[in-house]
C-alpha cells in the first residue's frame, strides 16, 4: 500500500496549484491532508474512487484536516473525545480491519511559545489515545506533527533551539511518544540521512535553499516494522510551504 500525507496549507489554494493532479499522479491508496483551511459546503473535491472524510475547525480558515481513501473503512472517528482538542479539526482516526489509520495536525507552540503549555497537554494526551488503540491493533499516524525531532531532522538547529518545533520539551514528548512502541519510518529506512526536510519558510527563499525542517512523519506501532518498505519525502512536488512524505508498507 503505498500512503501518502501532506500539510496543503489551504486545500482551496492548492487546488489552484494543480493539488487535484499531483494527487492523481501520487495515486495513493490513503492520502492524508492536514491545514485544510476551510469549512464545510466550501470546497467540492471531485476524487474519483475515494471516499472522503473532512474534520472542520469551528473557527472558519483554520486547521482542518481530511482523509481520502480506496478502502472503506469499518469505522470513523473525528477528534480524540476530549472537548479541549476537539475544536480545531485537528485529527481523524479510520479503523480498518487490521490497523488504524490517524492524520494529525499537532498544535505548534506559537511565536514566544505562548501555546507550548497546551502543546504538552496535546502531546500528552495524543500519546495515551494512539496507545490505547494500540492495545487492539497496530497504529499508523501521520501528518504535520510541528516537531523536528533531532537535530539532523532541520538546518539550523543551533539558531532554532529553543523556538516552537524544537524545543527540548516537545522533542522530549516525542522521544517519549516512540519509547511508548512506535517507529518514525523515515528515520527506519534513513538513520543518518541529512538535508531532508519536509516544510520551508516562505522567507529568505528559505526552500531555494533547503533551509528546511523535517516536522511531516508517517509513524507505525512498533510491530508493523517488519511490513514497512520505504519512506520518501516527495520534495520536487510544490503547492505548499510543504510537501508530501509517502510511506509504503505491505498491509495485506
Amino acid at each position: 500500500m503505498k500512503l501518502i500525507s501532506w500539510n496543503v496549507n489551504g486545500i482551496r489554494a492548492a487546488v489552484s496549484h494543480d493539488f487535484v493532479s499531483t494527487f492523481n499522479a501520487l495515486d495513493a491508496d490513503i492520502f492524508c491532508i492536514q491545514e485544510t483551511k476551510m469549512q464545510e459546503g466550501q470546497l467540492q473535491l471531485e476524487l474519483p474512487g475515494y471516499y472522503q472524510y473532512w474534520n472542520y475547525a469551528d473557527r472558519r480558515g483554520y486547521s482542518g484536516t481530511a482523509i481520502f481513501t480506496k478502502i472503506k473503512p469499518l469505522r470513523v472517528k473525528y477528534g480524540m473525545g476530549i472537548d479541549v482538542h476537539d475544536h480545531e479539526g485537528r485529527l481523524i482516526t479510520l479503523e480498518f480491519a487490521n490497523f488504524y489509520m490517524i492524520t494529525s495536525y499537532t498544535p505548534n507552540s506559537q511565536t514566544k511559545l505562548k501555546r507550548l503549555d497546551y502543546r504538552m497537554t496535546w502531546d500528552d494526551d495524543f500519546r495515551n489515545y494512539v496507545t490505547t488503540l494500540g492495545q487492539a491493533k497496530p497504529v499508523i499516524f501521520c501528518g504535520d506533527l510541528n516537531v523536528a525531532h533531532q537535530p539532523i531532522d532541520l538546518k539550523n538547529d543551533k539558531t532554532n533551539h529553543h523556538n516552537a518545533g524544537f524545543t527540548d520539551e516537545e522533542r522530549q514528548k516525542f522521544s517519549k511518544l516512540l519509547a511508548s512502541g512506535f517507529t518514525d519510518t523515515f528515520r527506519y529506512f534513513y538513520p543518518d540521512k541529512t538535508d531532508s526536510y519536509s516544510w520551508w519558510s516562505y522567507r529568505f527563499h528559505a526552500r531555494d535553499h533547503n533551509a528546511g525542517w523535517r516536522i511531516d512523519y508517517f509513524v507505525t506501532s512498533n510491530e508493523l516494522q517488519a511490513n514497512l518498505r520505504d519512506a520518501k519525502i516527495h520534495t520536487e512536488i510544490f503547492g505548499s510551504d510543504h510537501c508530501p512524505v509517502e510511506l509504503d508498507i505491505d498491509l495485506t
